[in-house]
Formats: C-alpha cells, structure tokens, sequence
C-alpha cells in the first residue's frame, strides 16, 4: 500500500533547508521537547567496553524527523562538554533547528545501556545536568502544527516543570503527540513520575506508547482497553515490538500491522524511529488527521514499521525513509 512522506529531503513546506530557520514554525514543523543525552552501550564481543552514541527518545525523534525529510526544532538543552558537541553535531548533521535549545554551562546526563532478553534496560546518570535544564516553550508551541513530549524530560526537574506547562499550552494551540517512554531508575520517583506521564497521555492529541509502557502507567488495565479508553479522543498507537503494532482512532475499529521481518542488528532506537515515522507520516500525508480511516491507520502503520525496521537492521539509530509501503 502507498501513501508515506516522499524522498528525504521532500516537505509539505516546500523548499527550503530541512529545519532550518525558513521552514520551522509552519503548519508542517514540529517542535521537540525532551532530552538529548549519550547512550553508553556495549560493543558487540567485547562485554567489557561501551561506546558513547548521542541519544535521548525526543532527540532521537527529532534527528529521524529531519532525516526523514520534516522541519522540525528540538527544544531541548545541550551543556558545554564534549558530549555535548557530539549531540549538537548529530543534530545539525540531521538538519534539526537548535535556535529554542538552551545552552547551559552543565555536563551531559548518560544512560548506561544494560541489554537483555526482554528488551534494554538502562541505569541513568541524571542529576544535575545540562540535559534538563531548560525553560517552558509555551509561548512558541502556536508556531508549530506538532508538539512532541515525553520520556525522561517530563519527570525529572526542572524540565518536568516545563515539559507540564508547554505541554498543556500545545494541547489547547497545536498537535500534543506524547511517548510516554516509560523508565526507571533509583533516582525518580515512580509515584509522581507515573502520574506526570498518565497527565501527559490524557492530554494528548496522539498517544504512540508500548504494551510494557501502558501497563507500567495503569497496571489493572490491559494495554488494548487503555488505548480505547484514550481513543475517545486521541489516536492512540499500540507498539508491540516483533509483534507489530496496531492503531486505535476516535472514529473507527482498530487496525493493526506485522512488524517487517528483518534481521535484528540493535533495538535501540526502534520506537523512536516508529514515532518519526508516524509524525512525518501524519505531516505530509494525514494532515494531523487524528480520525483515520482504517485503510489510512494501516499506511501510517506500516510506514512507520518501515522506518523503524531501517534502525533495527543496523548499529546506530537513524533511520531512513522507505522508497514505498
């Protein structure tokens, strides 16, 4: 089935730098909110190195976004090492506007990697870094037809604070997309942290979450009811790894897709290139449309398993646009 963003580089803005400062704060931009951090991850057969790659779910969304042809800012915070330069470069390399990003003198927060049979799982050092310390945008959220939210920046202070509030102004002017990304580490409290990330969802115009991450955030509910409960008035997309992924929309039944068959290189990543993927998706294609038909969810669904099967296949996390779905 066809129907996806054109080549990279192709936007519903025209021509013109993807991100740069002539086509962001359009109907067809998107703002990122969130970290941009380094993930310390191990090097296959060698079990007692780590290689630092630039992360963080937001910034990862933002980078796919742009690889994948859309203007798009990250609103985020970058500190004053050498990690941080290395984020900045993968940023601009992609083509995402840092012009909203703040720039505090703060060394970058890490997430040591720790992969396992179930997924990857990760122990964060967060405390007193750049990589949350920026201010509420909700004064720019009007400028953008999309607002992305989640993950780590919306529990841990002093982001958490302007994740809420730029979050709220996006609800009532723009596109409220949130990944929950659910993490856990010793120093974030699960309590409040879970219900940052519940507000985050019921606010949302597109909720993108996984089964494990739904049933973290309401641990009595199955993950498929939860998502019809916030389809009343949100799409609300169900990732389930190698079992594909399945859409519920405020107007119609659910649909689902299988995951394309690959062979798996790396996982990191993965639902964040999904995420890309739908926005780029609903960007150029849907027209933020949240009430899908159920032939549309299915494009937007496996455009977006096509994108992340491009991350998979590899070591590193950038994804690129399929020719056709």
């Amino acid at each position: 089935m066809s129907g996806g963003p054109g080549p990279v580089g192709d936007s519903v803005d025209g021509p013109g730098p993807v991100g740069g400062l002539d086509s962001v704060g359009k109907p067809g931009s998107v703002l990122v909110l969130g970290e941009a951090l380094i993930d310390l991850v191990p090097v296959p057969g060698e079990p007692e190195s780590l290689r630092a790659q630039p992360g963080g779910a937001p910034a990862n969304v933002a980078a796919g976004l742009a690889r994948l042809g859309m203007p798009v800012a990250f609103a985020g915070a970058l500190g004053t090492d050498g990690f941080a330069r290395a984020i900045e470069r993968r940023l601009t390399d992609a083509g995402v506007d840092l012009t909203l990003c703040a720039r505090p003198d703060l060394p970058t927060a890490l997430a040591v990697a720790d992969p396992g049979e179930s997924g990857n799982g990760y122990h964060f050092h967060l405390q007193d870094t750049a990589t949350f310390s920026f201010p509420d945008r909700a004064a720019d959220v009007g400028r953008f037809g999309a607002v992305y939210a989640g993950g780590l920046a919306a529990v841990v202070d002093p982001a958490a604070r302007a994740v809420a509030s730029t979050a709220r102004a996006a609800a009532r002017h723009s596109l409220l997309v949130v990944d929950p990304n659910v993490r856990e580490d010793r120093t974030i409290d699960p309590g409040r942290s879970l219900a940052l990330l519940r507000e985050l969802c019921e606010l949302a115009h597109v909720v993108k979450a996984s089964d494990e991450d739904l049933l973290r955030l309401w641990p009595d509910t199955a993950p498929d009811e939860t998502c019809r409960r916030l389809a009343a008035g949100a799409l609300v997309i169900l990732t389930r790894g190698a079992r594909g992924s399945t859409a519920h929309t405020p107007s119609g039944p659910p649909v689902s897709v299988p995951a394309v068959p690959v062979e798996v290189v790396n996982t990191i990543g993965a639902g964040d290139a999904f995420m890309a993927g739908v926005l780029a998706w609903l960007a150029t294609t849907g027209g933020w449309e949240r009430a899908l038909s159920p032939d549309r969810a299915v494009s937007m669904l496996e455009f977006a398993a096509q994108v992340a099967a491009s991350v998979v296949t590899q070591a590193g996390t950038e994804p690129s646009a399929p020719a056709s779905v």
